[in-house]
């Protein structure tokens, strides 16, 4: 292998717990013969000596690409313990948090009222357009606020901020005024989460504390 390729579109996805990782790369070696690795910016490429090819993502990458010894390195950085906060929102709720590894030290959790679908018409279903709006809007405004209250106050020790839930309403949430200095600590992955409650955000690592694999063929 002679120089870092990124992972293919079509590529099969496949996520790794950061402490299963070892495990998984012993099993990849034992079925495809020795590895070779090559790191990127923001994904590490290994090879079989059949040639099949497996790329991990780097979470909380970009970072600055080692020299020798990828695999390790990658190691060490997955095992430092960050300050991660986490943003979670939907029409039924939000819930904002801050991270030391998986230890939650920070929270706001809470619920709203937004109405479901009517089959009405006419002006009955621009009325409760208007009110569902209304409704939403009034959600994702809790949301900022809690967002404001535990993010903030921490954001200088934060290196990643994760979201989760909603797209359109986290996207609504973030763009409040007051949270325009997280934005640039977005960092993937989006989760697919329920209504937020607090069993909810803290169960968020399992599944932000994981590599993603991109493997081909």
């Amino acid at each position: 292998m002679t120089g870092f390729e990124p992972a293919p579109a079509g590529a099969r996805r496949i996520g790794v717990g950061f402490a299963r990782l070892p495990r998984w790369l012993d099993g990849f070696a034992a079925n495809h013969g020795a590895l070779s690795v090559v790191a990127g910016a923001e994904q590490v490429l290994v090879q079989g000596a059949d040639q099949a090819r497996a790329w991990l993502d780097v979470p909380f990458g970009p970072w600055p690409v080692p020299a020798t010894r990828p695999l390790t390195a990658l190691q060490v950085h997955l095992d430092r313990d960050r300050r991660i906060g986490v943003l979670l929102v939907r029409r039924g709720g939000y819930a904002a948090g801050v991270f030391a590894g998986r230890q939650l030290l920070a929270s706001k959790v809470g619920s709203s009222y937004v109405q479901g679908t009517t089959k009405a018409g006419g002006w009955s279903q621009q009325r409760f357009a208007r009110r569902r709006a209304n409704q939403a809007r009034a959600a994702f405004a809790e949301a900022a606020d809690a967002a404001a209250r535990v993010l903030l106050p921490q954001q200088a020790e934060l290196e990643a901020l994760i979201c989760g839930g909603d797209q359109t309403g986290v996207e609504s949430t973030l763009s409040d005024p007051r949270l325009a200095s997280l934005l640039p600590l977005r960092r993937p992955p989006f989760l697919p989460v329920p209504d937020p409650r607090l069993k909810v955000l803290q169960a968020t690592p399992e599944q932000y504390l994981t590599v993603t694999i991109h493997l081909h063929p």
